[in-house]
């Protein structure tokens, strides 16, 4: 049993409070067939990073804004099977609202039909591909979602589920927990993640009642 002290924790989306792969998996799929790619490839490459970043470097000579159009409405018409992680509602539901947020790489149309279409609340400032000028692993995204939140990184918690969320977090200066959903154990250490766990169920708040509030901790069950 680890306790982990923190003021805040910055979810990445798919992967970790939802699952998406099917989805994701089918999308990708059928853009890369298109285009004469290998599927099993480009969908790996996509997971973690904007869609318009896997366009542009399978396609650099592309209408990129085009390109990517395509595939967010793709996306976001294709929800079958989105479904949120075991523990996902629980955790947030004992969250107080301005002390968690998403931070993840895709649209916000398409990450609030995802969260909408697995039964999660869409966070008052959620921060998505729309709202930075460098995706994943850059830094800023998670910089941003601090300072969102009004808190340094280093008094963050960033759960991730791929390397280049990983290294986002950890760029950012920010403690990361990696979840077991998407990536190997060893490209989730490689990429310098603090904690392994196997799912957000395995994520606790442990009760404030008997502290104030900006002591808030949580208490992780590993295994």
């Amino acid at each position: 049993m680890v306790r982990i002290a923190c003021r805040a924790i910055l979810f990445d989306l798919d992967g970790v409070l939802i699952d998406s792969t099917p989805a994701v998996t089918r999308v990708w799929t059928k853009w890369a067939t298109a285009h004469g790619f290998d599927p099993q490839e480009v969908t790996r490459r996509a997971h973690g990073q904007p869609s318009i970043a896997t366009i542009r470097q399978y396609l650099p000579h592309a209408d990129h804004e085009l390109e990517n159009a395509q595939v967010e409405r793709a996306e976001i018409e294709d929800l079958e099977g989105v479904v949120m992680f075991p523990g996902a509602r629980k955790l947030l539901a004992a969250l107080p609202p301005d002390r968690w947020t998403v931070v993840t790489s895709c649209t916000r149309r398409l990450a609030e039909a995802r969260l909408g279409a697995a039964g999660l609340p869409i966070p008052e400032l959620l921060l998505t591909c729309n709202d930075v000028e460098n995706g994943k692993p850059h830094p800023e995204p998670y910089l941003r979602a601090a300072a969102l939140l009004g808190f340094p990184p280093a008094a963050c918690i960033v759960v991730e589920d791929v390397a280049v969320g990983i290294r986002s977090g950890k760029a950012a200066g920010a403690r990361v927990i990696a979840v077991r959903t998407t990536a190997t154990e060893e490209e989730l250490a490689c990429s310098g993640a603090d904690w392994i766990l196997d799912d957000i169920s395995c994520m606790s708040l442990i009760p404030p009642s008997d502290r104030p509030l900006q002591d808030l901790g949580f208490e992780l069950k590993v295994g």
